[in-house]
């Protein structure tokens, strides 16, 4: 097959094979096959999972272009042909689906493309490339745990760092933009504590299902009411979980919030209305305990 063609192999292989964070084992294997093929020195199992390619190709810049391997607990339901059918354990010891839901089969594949064009073409540049494979996106841990494990004092530091991410855009069109391309991103875990009861005696509850879903139409209003027109925010509430029967009112509720901004400013202004709104949401409801805002990522 041809180089094109070997590509297309690769990315089907690696969409119906996804891998969850820090367990990418599988997934490393394939770029450090083919990173070596292609003439790199191979450095792997950096921070856990994570693998490097060198190419030292005469005096000149240092550049490290890096692409993220782990997938998502999420099952897929697209009905390709080549769909992921995989499963999991997450760090909570659960068994998930596990699908490429987030591109980064596509930015592995694009990366070990980068990898042979750059190789092959070695009287055309000089310097130092450094491929960087990071593990574990997903949970924010993986680059932290490359460059705790000595990333930089392996490979030298970089001159300049590229990454990419792909988007909805139409086949051969790339995006580009003057200043900040990609928002900042907090995740927070929220709490919501009440008083159980049975669902026929409401009164003597305090109902964190109610309390949940006030909180969760509230926050609708960060964005809209607390953030200019001219910054840009998104606050989005990706799970809400509370009790285990229709006839059962649950002791506490969790909210899972993803928060994406551009600037510190911004940013703290979002967290301050999102902790100001959980707390009022559980005082106007009378709620035993305060609730607990945990910052996850």
């Amino acid at each position: 097959m041809s180089e094109p063609d070997d590509l297309v192999a690769v990315y089907r292989d690696l969409h119906a094979h996804p891998e969850l964070a820090f367990q990418e084992t599988r997934t490393a294997a394939i770029v450090a096959a083919w990173l070596t093929r292609h003439g790199y020195e191979v450095l792997a199992e950096v921070g856990r999972t994570g693998v490097v390619g060198v190419l030292a190709n005469g005096s000149g810049p240092t550049a490290l272009l890096r692409a993220d391997m782990d997938g998502l607990p999420v099952a897929e339901g697209t009905g390709l042909s080549y769909a992921s059918t995989a499963v999991g354990v997450d760090e909570s010891g659960a068994e998930v689906p596990v699908m490429h839901g987030c591109g980064h089969d596509v930015h592995v594949t694009c990366l070990l493309g980068a990898a042979a064009q750059l190789a092959s073409a070695r009287d055309t540049w000089r310097g130092t490339l450094l491929l960087v494979f990071q593990p574990a996106e997903e949970i924010a841990a993986g680059a932290r745990a490359m460059i705790d494990d000595g990333l930089f004092e392996r490979v030298g530091r970089p001159d300049v760092i590229l990454g990419q991410h792909v988007a909805p855009l139409p086949a051969g069109v790339i995006g580009l933009r003057s200043g900040p391309a990609f928002a900042a991103t907090d995740t927070l875990r929220i709490t919501l504590y009440g008083r159980g009861a049975h669902a026929s005696r409401p009164e003597v509850s305090v109902d964190p299902v109610v309390m949940a879903a006030a909180t969760v139409m509230r926050l609708q209003g960060v964005v809209a009411r607390e953030v200019s027109a001219t910054d840009l925010a998104v606050v989005t509430v990706g799970a809400l979980r509370a009790g285990t029967a229709a006839n059962v009112i649950p002791d506490d509720a969790e909210l899972l919030v993803n928060v994406r901004t551009y600037s510190p400013d911004v940013r703290a202004r979002v967290l301050a209305a999102i902790a100001r709104i959980v707390r009022g949401e559980a005082a106007a409801s009378d709620a035993p305990r305060e609730p607990e805002i945990t910052v996850l990522l």
